[in-house]
């Protein structure tokens, strides 16, 4: 199996429940990125910490999406070994820049020390913090009318290594209704990647169309979360019906 990861664009998936299976076969798969849903799945930090765990040792880049972009929450993602944090719903650029700074170090920013499996449980060698600011990710989702509007300005700060789309949110927030993937939303998602490239940051966003994938490959997408867990477990469900009746 060739593996995705290092690939562009490299292919992700959403947890919304603690599912180890789901980890072990999208590993196998030859999926790069396994995104925890605490903003939206059934994850505890103990789930989440075992799933990170999980992912790391079936060679899964874990990226986890808090359950809102503060200080402890944030920490504690980081603090489990997250590869990354996307960070829900920020507001303007002031929210972005005083959120991101929990997830960098200082002097880049003011994330707190926590030690344990961040340093192997060893203590901290020479230029960690260095060395674990770079390492970490963090990803501002632009996802609201006021985001989008300073994401220029939000591509360029330090603490922001990449921006990720929310385009549901995003496209309700900007009065189109339901996202439908059928290129009303193009021009804003067009925007963020030139905002990201002009700062020579990744972007990324879900995908869930054909039309989508093609438009967001043009635009050099780092990676695209296409499924989730349960979505997955009930469209194979409902194959395996359909391939039974011969429908």
């Amino acid at each position: 199996m060739i593996r995705l990861t290092g690939q562009q664009p490299d292919m992700a998936f959403w947890l919304m429940t603690p599912n180890e299976d789901a980890c072990e076969i999208a590993s196998l798969l030859g999926y790069g990125t396994a995104i925890i849903d605490m903003e939206h799945g059934t994850f505890n930090q103990d789930s989440a910490a075992r799933t990170v765990t999980i992912c790391r040792a079936l060679r899964l880049r874990a990226f986890t999406r808090v359950e809102s972009a503060e200080r402890v929450p944030i920490q504690h993602a980081l603090d489990f070994g997250s590869d990354g944090v996307i960070l829900p719903q920020i507001k303007d650029l002031e929210h972005a820049k005083h959120t991101t700074s929990f997830a960098k170090y200082p002097p880049l920013g003011g994330r707190g020390f926590g030690g344990g499996k961040t340093v192997s449980y060893l203590p901290a060698p020479p230029h960690f913090v260095e060395a674990e600011n770079r390492r970490v990710s963090c990803w501002a989702m632009i996802e609201t009318a006021t985001a989008l509007a300073q994401v220029e300005k939000i591509a360029a700060l330090e603490t922001v290594d990449g921006l990720f789309i929310g385009p549901n949110d995003l496209s309700l927030a900007r009065g189109r209704g339901e996202y439908k993937a059928d290129g009303r939303d193009h021009d804003d998602i067009a925007r963020i990647a030139k905002a990201a490239a002009a700062r020579k940051k990744p972007w990324a966003m879900p995908i869930a169309s054909r039309d989508d994938r093609d438009f967001a490959c043009g635009l050099d997408i780092a990676f695209m979360a296409i499924t989730d867990d349960r979505t997955s477990l009930r469209d194979g469900l409902e194959a395996n019906l359909r391939n039974l009746e011969g429908r």
